[in-house]
């Protein structure tokens, strides 16, 4: 990096003597510098570009074709063919949309909650609560395929932990958590809520430690309640932590996959929009328009209440 040194004019003192002059240092960018900071932004946006960008513009393109997946020149238009099929026809469409909505629903009022709550908690400088925060951020650390192996062994009818705690495993009475259609949605939710309760407490974990205490001290002087407080004083301070659990939520109910792909391959009341998308995209019978017709309505379903929400959010704010 160079440096060029430029000495300003510099009035004498009041004994007549002129002061030192000091030089003032104006740095520029060598060649290297540029190298560097162009590696910097250009491999990331790479990066980028390469796995997520080409990849969903691949995507959008492809659900207006006829494709077998095998060579180029096989490639049909089909207009809108795709997205009537998997509108209209298909069967298992508007069962998985309805579940992703009962999941949707079910994260933002069960597992974010339970989230909140135990960072409330945990923020009271209770005695082990370093301890108490590694057991509930231990499914984080887990991966969605582990999650769901864990719980296939809660749930197992016949050795499971959770049918011989009520005394029925082995007997005809036993539950079936993942074979039963008329429950099993509900007991692959519970195993998300472990895990996605333990990602909520530590992000609004982090909001309620970069609260300004004046804002507690004042509200009790004003005579506020601790419920009080945290509903009308530290809830909405944490306003940026609040947006970011918004998009998460959404984002963790429409890209659910691996539990129930683990559990029953997403069938038999487990259908979600995203195994949709892997049951046409891999496989024998693949069909490569209808698949990615499907991803793309799955990203817009994605993208339509983050957008709506950020945008009345930041509205309100300006």
């Amino acid at each position: 990096m160079t440096t060029t040194t430029v000495s300003p004019s510099v009035a004498p003192s009041a004994d007549g003597t002129a002061p030192r002059p000091r030089s003032r240092r104006v740095r520029r960018l060598t060649g290297s510098d540029r190298l560097v900071l162009g590696l910097m932004v250009g491999v990331p946006t790479l990066i980028q570009a390469v796995l997520v960008w080409i990849p969903t513009l691949l995507s959008v393109g492809l659900s207006f074709t006829r494709w077998n997946g095998l060579d180029l020149a096989d490639i049909r238009p089909a207009g809108l063919t795709n997205y009537t099929y998997a509108t209209q026809e298909y069967p298992p469409f508007w069962p998985a949309v309805w579940h992703n909505v009962i999941w949707l629903v079910f994260l933002a009022l069960v597992a974010t909650p339970i989230g909140l709550l135990l960072a409330v908690l945990l923020d009271q400088k209770i005695r082990g609560s370093r301890l108490y925060q590694s057991i509930f951020f231990t499914p984080v650390m887990l991966s969605l395929v582990m999650v769901g192996i864990i719980w296939q062994l809660v749930y197992a009818r016949n050795e499971g932990l959770l049918n011989n705690l009520l005394g029925t495993a082995g007997t005809p009475g036993a539950t079936d958590w993942f074979g039963d259609s008329q429950v099993n949605l509900w007991a692959a939710l519970i195993a998300t809520t472990w895990r996605h309760a333990g990602y909520i407490m530590v992000l609004y974990l982090a909001g309620l430690k970069g609260i300004d205490p004046s804002l507690r001290e004042a509200a009790a002087l004003d005579g506020a309640t601790a419920r009080q407080t945290f509903l009308r004083v530290v809830f909405p301070a944490m306003r940026p932590i609040n947006i970011v659990i918004v998009v998460i939520t959404i984002i963790e109910a429409l890209r659910a996959f691996d539990i129930v792909y683990v559990i029953n391959r997403g069938t038999n009341g487990l259908e979600l929009l995203s195994v949709l998308v892997i049951q046409n995209l891999v496989g024998e019978g693949q069909v490569i328009g209808v698949g990615s017709a499907l991803a793309v309505i799955l990203l817009a379903i994605s993208l339509g209440p983050i957008v709506y929400y950020l945008v009345r959010t930041f509205r309100r704010a300006d």
